[in-house]
């Protein structure tokens, strides 16, 4: 397991250089782009104030106006009043350029990214050692490694790293590989330093073929909703960047040139979310079936039971929001991100301070 943590920084550090390269790369682009105009803009200044003189212009501009019965010109505030007024109507125009493709296709321009190829590869590779790790622990202990915080952790983040490369073959996902390789990085050292455990046999409530339906689901949720999180953030900063450009301030941090538009991250997640809010639909249903095999009963107000139905009930609150009030933008991804931290709270906090018949962290 240390040994996939190492690997899984090197990719962290992988798609960090990729984003940083490339952030180079399109200010450099800009820079050159920009230059060109500048000078005829020089030009074209020095020869309106050789012929007539710039202050001289303005005030001939001014009086003529007066003269013909008309407002002088003003194109500064003629364009950004016209910016104001109608940047929800002509994002996609305005924002050309400026974001990726919100298709999050693969395309010929990729071939000039070699860090983003290199942690993909060095990905596939961690993955692949960590699930030799995975295994070798199922093997010692003869039963499937879920049964303490150690290997909740270390299987968990193994199933985020299988969601997100099932998910990049389909998708050009590798803006997020920062966030979900350092969230895995995070979560395999701390489960080597602050969880480690030995084998031990599984207790008597948890020796039921439901373990292996109920917490594999549950995982699998998690999973997808650890990307959807990585989506919500990233959707918020990209916003924050589209509305900057939209009232001419500047084109903010160049790595945000690789990410889709707000509009696009909030689709896409949003159809995430609703696969995500289904596997845990099937986790709480399951869960409350395989309580009434192990204690006579389908809900007992345990912590952990309580906390799963507040997960539930924030996507659920989430995606009727956005379906039927309208609660696109930057509501609907700070849901998205208040549900992922209700996950982290109920498997950080609730497995390991409250007590209850729940309480297998084994620390």
């Amino acid at each position: 397991m240390l040994l996939a943590a190492i690997a899984y920084m090197f990719v962290f550090i992988a798609f960090a250089w990729d984003m940083a390269a490339h952030s180079k790369t399109l200010k450099e682009a800009e820079q050159r782009d920009s230059a060109p105009a500048r000078r005829s803009e020089a030009l074209v200044g020095a020869t309106a104030g050789g012929s007539a003189g710039g202050t001289e212009a303005d005030e001939w501009d001014k009086d003529g106006a007066a003269a013909r019965g008309t407002q002088p010109r003003d194109d500064r505030n003629d364009a950004g009043s016209g910016s104001r007024a109608g940047w929800r109507s002509n994002t996609a125009d305005a924002l050309r350029g400026q974001v990726a493709s919100s298709s999050m296709a693969y395309s010929d321009a990729d071939e000039r990214r070699p860090a983003a190829r290199v942690a993909v590869v060095l990905m596939v590779l961690a993955f692949g050692v960590h699930l030799a790790a995975v295994i070798m622990r199922a093997i010692a202990a003869h039963r499937v490694p879920w049964s303490n915080m150690y290997e909740y952790t270390t299987s968990g983040a193994l199933l985020i790293t299988a969601v997100y490369l099932i998910m990049l073959a389909l998708k050009d996902l590798r803006f997020v590989g920062v966030l979900i390789s350092g969230l895995v990085t995070l979560l395999l050292t701390a489960a080597t330093i602050a969880y480690p455990m030995p084998v031990s046999p599984l207790q008597p409530a948890l020796q039921s073929y439901w373990l292996i339906i109920h917490v594999s689901i549950a995982v699998a949720a998690s999973g997808i909703f650890a990307i959807t999180f990585a989506l919500a953030v990233l959707q918020l900063l990209q916003d924050r960047r589209e509305r900057r450009i939209l009232a001419g301030e500047g084109n903010g941090w160049a790595f945000l040139k690789l990410v889709p538009s707000a509009q696009a991250l909030e689709n896409f997640s949003y159809r995430l979310n609703s696969v995500g809010f289904v596997f845990w639909t099937f986790t709480l249903a399951a869960g409350a079936i395989w309580a009434r095999d192990a204690w006579g009963r389908y809900w007992g107000w345990d912590p952990k039971e309580v906390w799963t139905f507040v997960i539930w009930v924030v996507y659920a609150a989430y995606l009727h929001a956005r379906a039927t009030r309208g609660w696109t933008g930057n509501r609907s991804a700070w849901l998205s991100i208040v549900g992922f931290l209700c996950i982290l709270f109920n498997y950080f906090v609730v497995n390991t301070l409250f007590d209850g018949l729940h309480s297998y962290a084994g620390l």
